[in-house]
């Protein structure tokens, strides 16, 4: 009974620690991708688990991937415990998709001083979409948005106006038009105007939410979920890939060095596992290989510069069309390709030319370090007989018959005997 005495003590503090929480919150204030996603999922299986009275989802983002966001939505609306999205703090917005996920909530809310909207749909690179192809897109995003404001109750056609005309709305401006339900300052305020009516569920069932009061869980992020958030971004996803690709390059040229390969082993697979979670063009990747073909190039054959530029220009543009992401915020930085580019370019060559020049280089040690020296013949050869070199005896052979004390210059080594000939034939 003892024994069990310490494990019913731990099992009753976790057990009141957990179930005291009712209102589950998740702060998300970030792009919209398979990180995030995978965040509010987690979220909303430990609130359905523990049945807490409602999920709070603190927003601020300025959009993001269209597959995540559909992922989110499809988890809101599944979900049994009423899920309330309020984009706070004030100065903060929720464009794009996370309009999107503002309007899939059971409980839509902003603070003061935010904005929502600007839902239209954009290519790889932000541009507009034209043609028959844009069409389809706009078409199917303006479906889906009918599809999850109607069942919440809210204003389709100035919803759909986000999509079709990349409308944006104040908070008042949403409150007026009925694209969300409260204006709030903060959370308390919040769940006071919430209790005060009935909300109606994605099932058409309404319910009464009464967490004044209620104790809070922040829901932080996991150490995975951080070191996932660090490198997702697209700017350090390209940075280990080039800096991979370079310390590969610098392990393939000094075998043996182990440090360098391993460098580049590590950087390349984390680079991979983020561009994975990415839309990735696997075309810029190619130009990013080509930009160190090109400084190998410039190294050996010494155009001046010329490819070096031309392998640096490649760099840029295939770090710059690396992600096809909607939204400049998941993509990479015209700064950071620059950053990394000019003085990655530099190093390389350097590092390449030095390499080259090794490679051309007569060498010096060893029998083969031999070759071309000046030998002094100590018997005569005739052709056969003794010289030193570097201080050593060596049987030689000469081509011509030369006297002891004259000097002859070695044109080749045969084990343990030196092929000569007079220095002044070889001069």
């Amino acid at each position: 009974m003892r024994r069990c005495f310490p494990a019913l003590l731990l099992s009753i503090f976790l057990f009141t620690t957990f179930a005291s929480a009712d209102v589950l919150k998740i702060v998300v204030h970030d792009t919209i991708q398979p990180v995030s996603a995978g965040r509010i999922a987690r979220a909303l299986d430990l609130a359905a688990s523990r049945q807490d009275d409602a999920v709070l989802i603190e927003l601020s983002t300025p959009g993001g991937l269209m597959t995540s966001t559909q992922e989110i939505i499809q988890r809101i609306l599944a979900s049994p415990v009423p899920v309330i999205i309020y984009v706070t703090p004030s100065g903060t917005h929720a464009a794009s998709a996370g309009f999107f996920i503002l309007e899939s909530a059971d409980v839509a809310a902003m603070a003061p001083g935010t904005n929502i909207g600007a839902a239209h749909p954009v290519g790889p690179l932000g541009e507009d979409i034209k043609g028959t192809m844009g069409q389809k897109v706009e078409n199917d995003a303006a479906a889906f948005m009918r599809s999850v404001v109607s069942k919440r109750g809210r204003n389709v056609e100035v919803s759909e106006s986000t999509v079709r005309q990349s409308k944006s709305f104040t908070e008042t401006e949403a409150l007026s038009q009925n694209l969300i339900d409260y204006i709030a300052p903060n959370e308390q305020e919040l769940f006071k105007e919430i209790a005060s009516k009935p909300i109606k569920r994605f099932d058409g069932k309404t319910l009464t939410l009464n967490l004044v009061g209620k104790p809070e869980k922040v829901l932080d992020q996991t150490l995975k979920e951080r070191i996932l958030t660090w490198i997702i971004d697209p700017n350090v996803a390209s940075v280990l890939l080039m800096i991979g690709i370079m310390a590969l390059y610098a392990e393939f040229n000094h075998p043996g060095a182990v440090v360098p390969g391993t460098v580049g082993v590590v950087f390349i697979l984390l680079a991979v596992f983020a561009l994975n979670l990415l839309p990735t063009r696997f075309a810029a990747v190619v130009l990013i290989l080509a930009g160190f073909v090109l400084f190998a190039l410039e190294a050996k054959f010494a155009t001046h510069g010329v490819l070096a530029i031309g392998g640096i220009t490649t760099l840029v543009l295939g770090s710059l069309l690396l992600v096809d992401a909607p939204i400049p915020e998941m993509r990479v930085k015209l700064a950071t390709a620059l950053a990394v580019s000019i003085p990655l370019g530099a190093i390389t060559v350097f590092l390449m030319t030095i390499a080259f020049r090794a490679r051309r280089n007569k060498v010096v040690t060893g029998i083969e370090g031999l070759i071309g020296e000046v030998a002094v013949v100590q018997t005569a050869l005739a052709p056969a007989g003794k010289v030193i070199v570097h201080g050593e005896l060596w049987d030689a052979v000469s081509s011509a018959n030369v006297p002891a004390g004259e000097k002859v210059r070695v044109r080749k080594v045969d084990g343990l005997e030196l092929s000569v000939e007079p220095a002044d034939k070889s001069s």
